[in-house]
């Protein structure tokens, strides 16, 4: 049954109420919370890194992965960025290229049955260049989701057609990027019903500058990010047209240098607009606190979230913003490098974060890993957040013999047991016992049975799909929202849910954050043994409150944001 089938109105506001049956994901042996299932859904992508004995840094860093319903099925799809060919080494003026089909960036449509078809070309998706992260939201308020690709020295801007093909916008819509650009996002920063475009860009790079680093003892390596300069973040500003305005100087954004990799979204003091987080790597991080009339202040160093906890920079990577201690105040979680450990700032309220990395329990589960792609997602539907990161170095010739620092590195699933993070009990899985050089991961219900699945890239590697079985445990409620003044997306909508236990929990209508990728925008909520929703209250961006009572649980509904003037009951 598709999502706008079941239709009846609720007061002011409309709430579209769908039981979306799901196609089998071949679950695995139920001692395994998560299976991947990659190849027998006829997912075959693998990162074209192209290594070479240059060690060029962007070999590294890539690649992305978005997980959304471009066709408006009901059924999520997975679009992967891909590398380019690299000559060892390069000439003077050339760049990478995508020369040859291992090299496109790659979309996979997913079919009734559940398993998946390669669409690249016949959706027009391939790409160019050496292609990095990827953004999606549905900029033209049309109701099909638009894919913006950042990389190197370009970037492309994807309007998505409505009949299963994207157009290549980037010239007209004003959105070309320079430089070397990582992670992106889309949000609605001034609330005026459109959607807006967040670049990241990493560092002042190219071919012709990279510098030969490592010793005769390692041999060559690849630089630390600190041997090239930093450079600014992008902001454009959705004129309403199909165009985009650079308002990066206008906004304070172009003040800032740093070596952004992650980015993500969040009203963290609860004002009503949008604030943006950077993930800088080895730089001071950045918090840009949105001013609400178009300007930002950078706000990391007052609010506690610029250093680690010993006042040191650290090597931001991946980065999500979530309430993940169910206080209704989002907070943040950063990936770092080897030998330091992952940050998680609590939001404390009234902008101020503090530290808690080691009395949550994170400290001392990533020392020694190197982390990527995260987010905190309930893997058992119990209430909590759990918190997922892919993890793998960046070099494979560091190491030598050691068995506790390696190249390739098992991906982190740590379960949230009210505020404290522990291993997960039991077997997370086949995928958690092997390693990987793990990079871009994306979240989303794949086969829309109230558990959240996850798809990760590995470079050099085949991406896995990793199946839920664990979800199955508890009861839980599915949301997907739909603006009318607000922008189409729903994207900055704040959601409180609460169970008929009092169980309370809040989110936010999202795709940005973990590392190069974008996930479903839909909001998945465990809720343990409770099977009756009490309470479901959406604070749209336009200002609009629409509130839901007893709804039964297991199953997903449309929120509708009512029209202007009126508050949802």
């Amino acid at each position: 049954m598709g999502f706008e089938d079941m239709i009846r109105g609720l007061g002011l506001a409309t709430l579209a109420l769908a039981v979306i049956g799901s196609t089998a994901l071949h679950p695995a042996p139920a001692e395994e919370a998560l299976t991947d299932v990659a190849r027998s859904l006829g997912i075959d992508f693998r990162l074209e890194n192209s290594p070479t004995t240059q060690k060029y840094l962007p070999e590294t860093m890539g690649g992305g992965v978005n997980v959304f319903d471009y066709d408006n099925d009901g059924r999520l799809d997975i679009f992967f960025t891909n590398g380019a060919q690299i000559d060892d080494p390069m000439p003077e003026g050339k760049k990478a290229e995508k020369t040859s089909p291992r090299y496109y960036n790659r979309l996979f449509h997913q079919n009734v049955d559940g398993t998946f078809t390669d669409v690249t070309e016949r959706a027009g998706v391939a790409g160019s260049g050496y292609s990095m992260g990827v953004a999606v939201g549905d900029y033209d308020n049309d109701g099909f989701e638009d894919l913006f690709v950042t990389g190197l020295d370009r970037t492309i801007l994807y309007h998505n057609n409505g009949d299963g093909t994207f157009t290549d916008v980037t010239a007209k819509s004003g959105t070309a990027t320079s430089g070397w650009s990582a992670s992106a996002g889309f949000f609605d920063y001034d609330n005026d019903g459109k959607l807006d475009l967040f670049v990241d860009r990493y560092l002042d790079w190219s071919f012709a500058t990279n510098l030969p680093c490592g010793s005769a003892a390692t041999g060559r390596q690849y630089c630390h990010p600190l041997t090239y300069k930093g450079v600014t973040s992008v902001l454009y500003h959705n004129n309403g047209d199909g165009t985009f305005t650079d308002v990066s100087e206008k906004a304070g954004i172009a003040r800032f240098r740093g070596r952004g990799l992650g980015v993500a979204f969040a009203d963290y003091d609860n004002d009503g607009w949008t604030d943006v987080y950077v993930a800088n790597d080895s730089t001071q991080s950045f918090l840009y606190h949105n001013n609400g009339d178009g300007t930002f202040t950078e706000s990391a160093i007052v609010a506690g979230v610029a250093y680690n906890e010993d006042g040191n920079t650290f090597a931001g990577m991946g980065t999500d913003f979530a309430d993940y201690d169910n206080d209704g105040l989002p907070d943040l979680v950063v990936t770092d490098f080897v030998n330091d450990k992952y940050m998680l700032f609590r939001n404390r309220g009234k902008g101020i974060f503090a530290s808690c990395t080691d009395e949550s329990g994170l400290g001392r589960a990533s020392q020694v890993s190197t982390g990527w792609g995260v987010k905190w997602i309930d893997i058992d539907n119990d209430g909590w957040k759990d918190l997922y990161a892919a993890q793998g170095h960046i070099d494979d010739g560091m190491f030598g013999t050691s068995q506790v620092l390696t190249y390739r590195q098992k991906p982190m699933l740590l379960r949230n047991d009210k505020g404290r993070l522990t291993p997960w009990p039991g077997s997370p899985g086949r995928t958690f016992a092997a390693s990987w050089i793990g990079r871009g991961a994306a979240f989303g219900d794949l086969d829309n049975d109230g558990a959240i699945d996850i798809v990760t890239v590995n470079i050099g590697q085949a991406a896995y799909v990793l199946h839920n079985n664990a979800g199955k445990r508890n009861h839980w409620i599915g949301i997907k929202t739909q603006g009318t003044v607000s922008n189409r997306d729903g994207i900055g909508s704040r959601i409180k849910i609460v169970g008929s236990s009092g169980l309370t929990q809040y989110y936010a209508v999202n795709t940005a954050g973990s590392y190069l990728s974008a996930s479903d925008r839909r909001v998945l909520a465990g809720l343990g043994t409770d099977g009756v929703v009490s309470l479901i209250e959406v604070r749209w961006p336009s200002g609009t409150v629409q509130r839901v009572e007893n709804v039964k649980a297991d199953q997903w509904l449309t929120l509708v944001e009512p029209s202007k003037g009126g508050a949802g009951k």
